[in-house]
């Protein structure tokens, strides 16, 4: 008895058929390996170091009266950190700022502004004297000590005291002098080192 078997024509088809979905079946599984390996797009754009530096503060005045740094706004200013016992860094960094401050076009051009980091000992009376000493005009700001730590904080000083020996404690802080545009935007640092035949064209910049 011989086998009823089917056209080769029909065989040919089946064939094709499964070759198909063996094709189809394939390429999924690529394409779900490549969605897996794809990285994933931030949803939101990083935040530049900038944007993110410094921000609107409340400290006191000389005059005893809250000063927020609105009343900065409209004049560029160079912000120094310090306190009124330091022995070298911060009256020297105060009289070097003033010197710049006058090569650069005078006081009309940008505020400077000293930000004790001792407000135990440097009260409105004691950062006013201070800033009267230099004989130029330079705010002088204080304020409690949750008020110092935030806007150390917001501004990255650091300062903590240290043993000294002639004079028991001495305070230990960051000498940078940072600026800032008639916006209160960041716009640079003014370290130690770096000369005064390249820091007046820059100050010069910035007020103009």
């Amino acid at each position: 008895m011989s086998e009823n078997r089917p056209p080769k024509s029909r065989i040919r088809t089946v064939r094709l058929l499964l070759w198909l979905l063996v094709a189809l079946a394939l390429a999924g599984t690529a394409a779900l390996l490549l969605i897996r390996r794809a990285p994933t797009e931030p949803t939101t754009a990083a935040t530049p170091v900038q944007a993110s530096f410094g921000g609107p503060f409340t400290l006191v005045g000389a005059d005893g009266k809250p000063f927020t740094s609105a009343e900065l706004n409209g004049k560029p200013y160079a912000m120094f950190f310090g306190f009124t016992r330091c022995g070298d860094v911060c009256p020297t960094t105060l009289a070097r700022m003033v010197k710049l401050r006058q090569q650069a076009g005078g006081a009309d051009k940008f505020n400077i502004v000293f930000v004790t980091i001792d407000p135990e000992n440097d009260g409105p009376k004691e950062v006013g004297q201070y800033a009267g000493l230099f004989n130029a005009p330079i705010i002088g700001l204080t304020g409690s000590k949750a008020q110092i730590d935030a806007v150390k904080k917001q501004y990255g000083i650091y300062a903590e005291p240290v043993a000294h020996a002639a004079m028991g404690k001495q305070m230990e802080h960051t000498s940078t002098v940072l600026l800032f545009d008639g916006e209160g935007k960041f716009a640079g640092t003014i370290a130690a080192t770096d000369p005064d035949a390249t820091v007046v064209p820059r100050l010069k910049a910035l007020a103009s």
